[in-house]
């Protein structure tokens, strides 16, 4: 007999799973070459309970951005030529969480703004009492491309925000999630990827199958994604999901830098760490998957970044004021 699912996500997120396979998990194979034997051989995947003799930091951090486009911008440059421009507003914030206290609290945000084009001329704008500071982009610039160039100076503030909190309130022993994948922050010490959308398949249909056997708070062997931003991943199943075959499911990832048995202590870490802050379904539309303390995080970042109207507002009337007294 069929058996039916609803998703827990509320629609206007998409879906927790986004292949065409809807619950039966992504159906887009990836063609990335992956190694499933690194902690036990092929043949012998099965769900991987956690530890009683693995415990969860007694101090955890937690880091995010979001972004927002203000405003696109046309330059008109002296030669006659036109770039696309972008004004857009991020901010970066770590939440310090102590699993002993059972606290949690911003250790630090900040917002920043930019206006992202490839115009060799253009200066940074002023609108009011913001600025957007000019990010120049490669290439020609398309207005399509620009919404991608706000990711690396992003990525950068949540780096430094990072470093700052975990330097003036943590002795060592903490871990750090990344609300997404590494990319370039596989630097980072004791810090693991958190992905809540799977999109793609990875592994082979044999150890894909045991990915929907998953229990709660249960895991998969490590396995290594051989690419450049590749690295050690492990899929884990957080508690609270509708039952459906890839409900509660994340992936996550760390350093391809770490050993072997590094890789294997950061994914017992995270079986003992994440289902602890997992959401419910009755406070947000993405439970389990979207972190307490990082939905908290999102809501907070971004009610910093002001009012777009506003903003918006402001940029019209600077370009015209500009205009008029070029």
């Amino acid at each position: 007999m069929t058996r039916v699912f609803v998703d827990a996500w509320d629609p206007s997120y998409g879906s927790s799973f986004e292949g065409e396979g809807g619950g039966d998990g992504p159906s887009s194979s990836s063609s990335q070459q992956v190694d499933v034997d690194v902690e036990v051989p092929a043949a012998e995947w099965a769900p991987i309970d956690v530890s009683s003799s693995v415990r969860a930091p007694d101090v955890v951090f937690l880091v995010d951005g979001v972004r927002r486009n203000d405003a696109g911008l046309w330059t008109a440059e002296e030669d006659g030529t036109s770039y696309a421009g972008l004004a857009a507003s991020y901010a970066a914030g770590v939440v310090r969480c102590d699993l002993g206290r059972g606290v949690a609290e911003l250790a630090g945000a900040r917002v920043a703004r930019g206006l992202f084009t490839a115009s060799p001329s253009v200066s940074d704008l002023v609108a009011g009492s913001v600025r957007y500071e000019v990010h120049r982009v490669s290439g020609t610039g398309e207005a399509s491309k620009l919404p991608a160039a706000v990711q690396p100076p992003l990525t950068a503030l949540e780096i430094e925000i990072s470093t700052v909190a975990r330097d003036g309130g943590s002795d060592g022993a903490d871990l750090l999630i990344v609300d997404g994948p590494l990319r370039s922050r596989r630097q980072l010490p004791r810090t693991i990827g958190y992905i809540k959308t799977q999109q793609k398949q990875y592994l082979p249909a044999a150890q894909q199958a045991v990915v929907p056997r998953l229990r709660q708070a249960q895991r998969t062997p490590v396995f290594k994604i051989e690419t450049v931003w590749g690295g050690w991943s492990w899929y884990l199943r957080l508690p609270g999901s509708s039952g459906a075959p890839w409900s509660g499911v994340v992936r996550v990832e760390c350093s391809p830098e770490l050993s072997p048995d590094q890789a294997i202590e950061l994914a017992d870490l995270s079986g003992a760490t994440l289902p602890r802050l997992a959401s419910s379904a009755y406070k947000d539309p993405r439970a389990p998957q979207n972190l307490v303390p990082i939905a908290g995080l999102e809501r907070r970042l971004r009610a910093m970044l002001g009012d777009a109207r506003v903003l918006h507002r402001a940029l019209a009337r600077e370009t015209a004021r500009t205009r008029l007294t070029s």
